[in-house]
């Protein structure tokens, strides 16, 4: 048996003669659309306003930069700490990236710096870009939209929490209203039986953060409450796109957001060159609102199917504005028609799947960033980033599906079979090309 001993280790190694492993298909796919579309010289004209041009070190790539947002995103990491050690500890993404063996790729700490100097602009015009790819591979349709709404939770905790006239924290706020009690000298366990005994209420309009000011306190999907965000997806209910998403404070209400969203989604459609105009805006009854249906379909002119609440006994229109009963009924005769019921179906799987996507597998429901502008940069890189995924399959022809590395063989699909489209943390889209209905993410 040979025993293992320690070597002296070469004074250099020519690059050609190191290991190399097939890496993964998806990003050579994904590399070929990107390089087909002009991504990398797009990126750069769009950031050269906010470089010095011939002061400091030399700048990373911005194609590079957003190779590496993307990436996160297909790796399953959430941090940028994670996405830049990942990224230097694998060839496959070298090589996705364009970094040479003999260069160190970008630290979290430079991700931090291009993220600040770069505006929410510049990623909206990333998002587009990739809006503008799907139409020209005719995967766009967007004539009917689905919007919904999800929350993330900030990087801020409750105790945080001060008041908002004062800048008191909840101890030294319970301690002044213990006073005005009569209490002297209260000690701590005083102020917490205290507390327990009085009728608490943490309104918003009374209280914020100290350390990220934009997030609200809210319940979360599973029944806590936190400080968060809301997050709000336009999908186009044919491709399953997301041609808009926008990040809203989580006190927003639903009513109030959506006439923005879909102005966002028609005007990124048109931007995008979209063959069709946007029409049909699908939501569920938390976005059912009779002024908010009425200047939907009078200012915007988009036919809504509102899911309709339960009400008790007859609503009363004499004192309401003109053609506001009309806009309202009308939209209930749609949503008990079968057209209606087919779009509520698609937008509670197509929908809803978005933020699966994004928030779930992507680990995107937590935020490491503060305020909303930041919030809103990370969340914009990972939902063009659930979009790509669709690019490398319809990169060479529809025919094609995209396998596993861990697969055997290399396996084809055709027109008239599944195609799978695998990312490369292992997870997997299946479907059925002669279906309308793809099938449901697994791991």
């Amino acid at each position: 048996m040979r025993r293992r001993e320690s070597e002296q280790r070469p004074m250099w190694v020519a690059s050609h003669e190191l290991p190399r492993s097939p890496g993964h298909v998806f990003y050579e796919k994904l590399n070929e659309v990107l390089q087909r579309g002009g991504f990398d010289r797009f990126v750069e004209e769009l950031c050269e306003p906010y470089y010095a041009e011939g002061e400091g070190r030399p700048s990373i790539h911005p194609g590079v930069y957003f190779r590496m947002l993307f990436v996160g995103y297909f790796e399953g990491l959430s941090s940028q700490r994670g996405i830049a050690w990942r990224c230097a500890d694998s060839l496959s993404l070298r090589s996705f990236l364009g970094v040479a063996i003999t260069a160190t790729t970008p630290e979290h700490s430079s991700m931090t710096r291009i993220r600040k100097r770069l505006p929410e602009q510049v990623f909206e015009q990333v998002f587009a870009f990739v809006l503008k790819v799907a139409v020209e591979y005719g995967l766009l349709k967007g004539k009917t939209i689905a919007v919904d709404a999800t929350t993330l939770e900030a990087n801020a905790a409750m105790k945080s929490l001060v008041r908002r006239e004062t800048g008191e924290d909840w101890k030294a706020y319970v301690r002044r209203l213990a006073v005005a009690e009569g209490m002297e000298n209260p000690t701590e366990e005083d102020l917490r039986r205290f507390d327990k005994k009085r009728k608490k209420k943490t309104s918003n309009k009374e209280w914020r953060s100290a350390t990220d000011p934009d997030s609200r306190v809210t319940k979360m999907k599973d029944g806590r409450t936190h400080l968060a965000y809301k997050a709000e997806h336009a999908v186009d209910v044919e491709s399953e796109f997301v041609v808009a998403a926008v990040v809203y404070r989580a006190d927003d209400a639903d009513p109030e957001t959506l006439p923005v969203t879909l102005e966002l989604a028609r005007e990124k459609l048109r931007e995008a060159g979209s063959p069709k105009e946007l029409e049909e805006a699908v939501v569920d009854k938390g976005y059912h609102k009779a002024e908010t249906l009425q200047t939907v379909a009078e200012v915007q002119h988009i036919r809504t199917y509102a899911a309709e609440p339960a009400r008790r006994g007859r609503r009363h229109w004499q004192d309401k504005p003109a053609g506001q009963q009309a806009v309202v009924y009308g939209n209930r005769r749609r949503i008990r028609g079968q057209r209606g019921r087919h779009l509520g179906r698609l937008r509670s799987e197509r929908g809803e799947r978005s933020f699966a996507h994004v928030c779930e597998t992507g680990g995107g429901r937590r935020t490491w960033l503060r305020g909303i502008a930041e919030v809103s940069k990370s969340y914009l890189g990972r939902v063009a980033s659930v979009m790509s995924l669709k690019f490398p399959h319809h990169s060479t022809s529809n025919a094609h599906g995209l396998q596993s590395g861990a697969d055997a063989g290399e396996e084809q699909g055709s027109q008239d079979h599944g195609v799978v489209v695998a990312r490369p943390n292992n997870s997997s889209w299946v479907g059925d090309a002669s279906q309308d209905h793809p099938g449901q993410p697994r791991r």
